[in-house]
């Protein structure tokens, strides 16, 4: 079992940086990949970051490529995503979630935090 909260989101403006932070529960968060994902009003939620177990690998969604960083902490069992030139278009709804597999359907991540919003504006 494994739980999830998320914390770091906020009201920026248009090339603003914000780290989200999803903190775990669970002796085993080590061994699970996990992912960022994120929904905007109207949207599918759409998995824009993912890391390995690792943290030796990551993908990275072409939309924030070169502006968003993931990373994992295992000893703090936390991850993170670094968000720097903030988008009105980056605004959403962010998801931390974890999955065994290196996969991108979030109908095989196991565990979901709660969210947190992200607002940027023009």
């Amino acid at each position: 079992q494994v739980q999830l909260v998320e914390s770091g989101g906020g009201l920026v403006q248009a090339g603003d940086s914000l780290r989200l932070s999803c903190a775990a529960s669970g002796r085993t968060f080590s061994n699970y990949y996990m992912g960022w994902f994120r929904q905007a009003p109207g949207k599918e939620r759409e998995l824009i970051a993912r890391i390995s177990w690792s943290g030796n690998w990551t993908y990275y969604i072409d939309s924030v490529k070169g502006r968003f960083t993931i990373s994992r902490d295992n000893a703090k069992n936390t991850v993170y995503l670094q968000m720097n030139s903030l988008k009105p278009e980056d605004t959403a709804v962010y998801y931390c979630a974890a999955a065994l597999l290196n996969t991108h359907r979030p109908s095989e991540y196991r565990y979901w935090g709660q969210g947190t919003q992200v607002t940027v504006s023009s």
